[in-house]
């Protein structure tokens, strides 16, 4: 099997997820893993289906009969790798400021850890007014990086833009 990704995006409106299943199982491919996501009446996802090699020219000609509900942008998968490192779960919680997620994500880059998938969200705080911010985050950490010594990073930015950082393992 050939494995594709697909990146689609569009207005949001009923039934976008059943028009790409119609496709993707037409073809004879099988809807293996995604990340679907409305925001402010935008849907956008990436989906990783499996194909026939045979029938992989057939499956993106059909994906474009979608062009007008969705713009969908297919990319063969790399190779599968074993991820390296250990997972682990990164919670940020604090007043919402512009460059939280560009202070966290630099620190992460500098200690070479991997943003596997990430969730934010800005919202009313109830009781103290304002906004609140938060974000969990799954990670990989190499083998080679300390675990204490990026804790001890996302601390000191935590102290300086005040907000919270949990690690859980």
């Amino acid at each position: 099997m050939t494995s594709l990704v697909l990146t689609v995006i569009g207005d949001d409106r009923a039934g976008l997820v059943a028009a790409i299943a119609d496709v993707v199982d037409a073809h004879g491919a099988n809807w293996e893993n995604s990340r679907l996501a409305e925001l402010d009446g935008t849907f956008a996802g990436v989906i990783q289906v499996s194909v026939p090699p045979e029938r992989v020219d057939a499956l993106r000609e059909g994906l474009k009969g979608l062009e007008g509900l969705l713009t969908v942008v297919v990319r063969a998968a790399e190779e599968v790798h074993a991820p390296r490192g250990r997972s682990v779960t990164l919670q940020v919680l604090g007043h919402d400021r512009p460059g939280i997620v560009r202070e966290i994500s630099s620190a992460l880059r500098a200690r070479s850890l991997s943003i596997e998938s990430m969730a934010t969200e800005a919202r009313d705080a109830a009781m103290a007014g304002g906004r609140l911010f938060e974000a969990t985050a799954e990670l990989r950490v190499p083998d080679d990086v300390d675990l204490a010594d990026v804790v001890a990073d996302l601390e000191r930015i935590a102290a300086e833009i005040q907000v919270d950082v949990t690690f859980v393992e």
